[in-house]
């Protein structure tokens, strides 16, 4: 056995975590294989994995796959179930060592295929030193008429974004994360409706997006990208990360992104913020309540793989109590309860015990095998909302005729 090969989501946290498991985990068990980790982008990750049947063909031994890909990869028989193993031999505290949340969508046809890596609902990430400054909370009330908190609803998120707006500090309002990739966008989208009381299914359980909550939503959401007063300029070339880094680096006072986010405030040595930041939910619409987004991504083992029984042993070692503390401490987002409670954790990360919080408003996107495909449609409709003037309800009935002809 020359080497193990995994495919890793390309993310500083997750490639000095895994590396650091690795070799953690050869020498605790005296095993002398090495691993070529591979880092690779979103889009890359899931052609390699998956389009390419990278997973079924043997090329990747591990792959992180997030939980919007797995129904997918489980229809094309390219991910091992993992019901047998983890019945002979399960990961320490399997399943009463993770929220419910973090274990039912790679539960699919009575079968387990995969175990949780890194997770972190949406949240609002905030600057809680700039929301508490006595002059800030002054002036705010003087233009607003109301006291400075984080926003409940919608329009006052747009009044505080406009009223922290300072481009000639390089600082903004706030941070989106509009590059078209197939991702962002669309559980922006998805965020949006769902704070409107809307949702992405019918009454027949079918992907349908033509109605008054989703034109709502996108006519919204639009307008607020577009805002010069309110939104860091770069928001059309940023991905998560780097809508991360930006916020990390001190250039906004809010943002809509990954709980992970937030956390790496406080724990990666280019963070300006460390110590001033907090998280909470979601607005909303008047009249409706909170939602947060539940994705999550996966340790999982490629079907085609020549070292399954190795593999496995690696996932079990690197979901132990002590392994996903570790990637916490490295600017990644642990899935356990123990984590999230842990006192030397919530003393670094002070708002670490929030994210059971989270995941009680956490809904999830809908599991059928034409899901990644609607992504691509919902976000090539976000785009051009973004960049023409075509109205929304147009964009709206044009994306759900298409959404139709994937099942028809």
């Amino acid at each position: 056995m020359e080497k193990i090969r995994v495919a890793v989501r390309k993310f500083d946290p997750f490639e000095s975590t895994l590396q650091k498991l690795w070799d953690l985990f050869c020498l605790k068990y005296n095993i002398a294989v090495e691993a070529e980790m591979v880092p690779l982008e979103l889009h890359d990750l899931y052609e390699e994995t998956i389009t390419n049947k990278g997973l079924k063909n043997g090329k990747w031994d591990i792959a992180h796959i997030n939980t919007d890909w797995i129904f997918d990869a489980v229809n094309q028989k390219a991910v091992l179930d993992l019901t047998s193993l983890i019945s002979q031999n399960p990961p320490q505290d399997y399943p009463e060592g993770w929220h419910n949340s973090l274990l039912h969508l790679q539960q699919i046809k009575n079968g387990t295929y995969g175990l949780p890596f890194h997770d972190g609902p949406e949240c609002l990430i905030f600057r809680k030193d700039l929301f508490g400054n006595n002059t800030e909370k002054e002036n705010f009330k003087k233009q607003f008429g109301y006291e400075l908190n984080p926003p409940k609803t919608w329009e006052q998120f747009v009044q505080i974004a406009e009223f922290f707006n300072r481009p000639e500090e390089n600082f903004y309002g706030c941070i989106f994360a509009n590059f078209p990739d197939g991702h962002n966008m669309v559980f922006d989208f998805c965020l949006q409706l769902w704070t409107r009381g809307g949702s992405l299914l019918n009454a027949e359980n079918k992907i349908d997006i033509n109605n008054p909550a989703s034109i709502q939503a996108l006519d919204f959401y639009r307008i607020l990208v577009n805002n010069k007063n309110a939104v860091h300029p770069k928001s059309k070339n940023f991905g998560s990360v780097e809508a991360g880094m930006a916020f990390a680096e001190g250039q906004a006072a809010m943002a809509i992104n990954w709980f992970g986010f937030a956390s790496m405030c406080e724990v990666i040595d280019e963070s300006k913020v460390k110590g001033k930041v907090d998280i909470a939910e979601l607005p909303c619409d008047i009249n409706h309540k909170t939602a947060s987004l539940n994705v999550y991504w996966l340790y999982t083992i490629g079907i085609g793989s020549k070292n399954k029984a190795l593999a496995y042993d690696f996932l079990r070692f690197a979901t132990t109590p002590k392994s996903d503390k570790l990637l916490t401490n490295e600017g990644g987002i642990g899935c356990r309860k123990s984590t999230w409670t842990d006192p030397e954790i919530n003393k670094t990360i002070p708002y670490y015990h929030k994210l059971e919080m989270l995941h009680e408003n956490a809904l999830t996107l809908p599991q059928t095998h034409i899901w990644p495909k609607v992504t691509e449609l919902i976000d090539q409709m976000v785009l051009k909302a973004i960049e023409s003037d075509i109205s929304s309800e147009k964009l709206i009935e044009e994306t759900q005729n298409e959404i139709e002809k994937l099942t028809s």
